[in-house]
């Protein structure tokens, strides 16, 4: 309740619940002990002529300041000064007095707040009130636990980016030079059916209407029709997924299990023959241009030896070893040269010499205190590499002939096919931003520091 937006965002969630009860506490108020009090302490005091006293009082202090001062004395404006002077001490004594009072019979003032909680104690309130306030119980739920608490401020945070991208990707495309209905229909196309093609797909409307009608469309996942084909975009990305899922996948396994052993090996070996060779192919895998040695993979293991299908076929499973290779390499040189400057870094801090120094063998001080440590940027890079192939790995799949997410982008950008655009944009913003919860959820696996962080959050 200290943050304001969560402050904020429980009133409204919780306004259809507490405009019942807050209704029901003023029938409750009316009947409280409270206001039988405040009736007879008023009446007392009033018949005691505190008011009358404190307004003379104030009275004199402002005749006496004024004459100190040489001012002069205006009666109205002495009026309402010394009639708010009294009326703020006059309340002031009877909270005082009510209060003397509740204390000496023992009981407590009826508040809004205490009678909710009284409520909240009582089991039939709890089931009742799940109708009207199921939207705040639920944003309590997630609030009481500090890792949900942190994925769900995470999902949010990406509603916002997915939403900033989309209206930056769309005003880019409106601004482009491109026209799209003279492009699909040819340089044959005459004003009247440009026109009417413009206008069949919303594109004589203003910019505001657009974007509006793109943005609803995205809020209500519904991407539209493709401007060629007239395809159904969420449906061509639903198809084009699961390829490019799976190559991903098997290309992220590829460099785990090859970069990192090789990057720790190559930090405890420092400055070895094995650490060079590792490094060089490390160096040569990172210049490697995918779209080269997808070529080379093919004449040589394709055409020449014939091991393998030149490109992709759903029904032959070895047509995706060399799709996997060529886009695991990049990814997996690149991890293992941040694994060995982890690792490096890690080994010569203090801690993991004092634990040397306590006796402990080389193994142990490497996979109990280093490997841990050195996690943080290893995940860091995967993670950002592994959204990218997720996002669409194009030349790799222009190359092997592989229908993915990646060629669908690049095939539709010079169109412009302004749905299919939006919708691989928002596919690569939604992917990127659920790999960066997952990247900062394994951040706090790893290290106990971000653990004890979120939970102060």
């Amino acid at each position: 309740m200290q943050r304001a937006p969560f402050k904020f965002l429980l009133i409204i969630l919780g306004f259809p619940l507490h405009f019942i009860t807050f209704f029901y506490y003023q029938l409750k108020k009316k009947n409280d002990t409270y206001s039988i009090i405040y009736e007879k302490m008023n009446a007392s005091l009033k018949n005691l002529g505190l008011k009358e006293e404190l307004k003379r009082e104030f009275a004199n202090q402002y005749v006496r300041k004024h004459a100190f001062f040489r001012e002069k004395v205006s009666e109205q404006e002495m009026e309402r000064e010394v009639e708010k002077l009294a009326e703020e001490r006059y309340t002031k004594v009877l909270s005082e007095k009510i209060e003397e009072q509740y204390e000496q019979n023992g009981l407590k003032k009826l508040t809004y707040v205490s009678f909710f909680q009284s409520l909240l104690n009582k089991k039939a309130f709890l089931v009742v009130s799940c109708i009207p306030g199921i939207l705040m119980y639920l944003l309590l739920i997630l609030y009481s636990n500090a890792f949900v608490k942190f994925i769900f401020e995470r999902l949010i945070m990406s509603i916002f980016v997915i939403a900033g991208v989309s209206i930056l990707v769309f005003t880019i495309l409106y601004l482009s030079p491109f026209d799209p209905a003279a492009n699909i229909l040819g340089e044959a196309a005459t004003k009247e059916q440009i026109a009417a093609f413009n206008q069949m797909h919303g594109l004589d409307q203003s910019y505001l209407a657009q974007l509006w009608d793109a943005i609803k469309g995205i809020a209500m996942f519904d991407l539209g029709a493709s401007f060629t084909g007239n395809e159904e975009v969420a449906t061509s990305i639903a198809n084009k997924f699961p390829i490019t899922l799976t190559i991903a996948i098997f290309s992220l396994l590829m460099a785990i299990v090859i970069a990192i052993p090789v990057g720790i090996i190559s930090a405890t070996r420092q400055n070895t023959f094995l650490d060079y060779s590792f490094m060089f192919v490390a160096l040569i895998g990172l210049s490697i241009p995918n779209f080269w040695q997808g070529l080379v993979f093919i004449l040589n293991f394709s055409i020449k030896l014939q091991w393998l299908p030149a490109t992709y076929n759903p029904q032959n499973l070895l047509s995706i070893i060399m799709p996997v290779i060529v886009l695991g390499t990049g990814l997996t040189a690149s991890v293992a040269r941040m694994t060995r400057s982890s690792m490096l870094e890690i080994i010569n801090e203090d801690y993991i010499i004092t634990a040397k120094a306590k006796g402990l063998n080389e193994k142990q001080v490497l996979w109990k205190h280093a490997v841990g440590n050195a996690m943080i940027p290893i995940i860091t890079v995967i993670g950002l590499l592994f959204g990218d192939m997720l996002g669409g790995a194009a030349v790799t799949e222009k190359v092997f002939n592989i229908s993915g997410i990646g060629s669908y982008i690049v095939d539709k950008q010079f169109v412009p096919d302004i749905p299919a655009i939006m919708g691989g944009v928002i596919y690569i913003a939604i992917t990127i931003s659920l790999v960066n919860v997952l990247i900062d959820i394994l951040y706090a696996f790893f290290d106990p520091r971000i653990r004890s962080k979120m939970k102060q959050l």
